[in-house]
């Protein structure tokens, strides 16, 4: 199955690199979550630079690290019913 246009608002499934798992010498992500394209630049005729956000379950330990998403936006997205925030203090880039 071909891969869709990335572009902002499209949430993807990604092994997300946490910050602390990068400053224990990770280079990938544990495991797939769901995460927010904030940005997709069309950087080559090849291909995109793309920025997303993650996803998660854990409310934020700062409450302005993070948006809620509401209840209907996550049934729309096809994500489960459990409480979910954008963490906004952190992304990946990649191509």
């Amino acid at each position: 199955m071909p891969l869709p246009t990335p572009e902002r608002g499209l949430v993807i499934s990604y092994a997300y690199l946490w910050r602390s798992e990068h400053e224990q010498g990770r280079e990938e992500g544990v495991k797939d979550r769901p995460c927010a394209i904030v940005l997709a630049v069309e950087d080559s005729p090849d291909g995109y630079l793309v920025t997303v956000l993650p996803i998660t379950h854990s409310p934020p330990a700062i409450p302005e690290a993070a948006v809620e998403i509401p209840a209907a936006t996550k049934r729309r997205l096809g994500l489960d019913d459990a409480r979910s925030w954008i963490v906004v203090t952190e992304g990946n880039r990649f191509a």
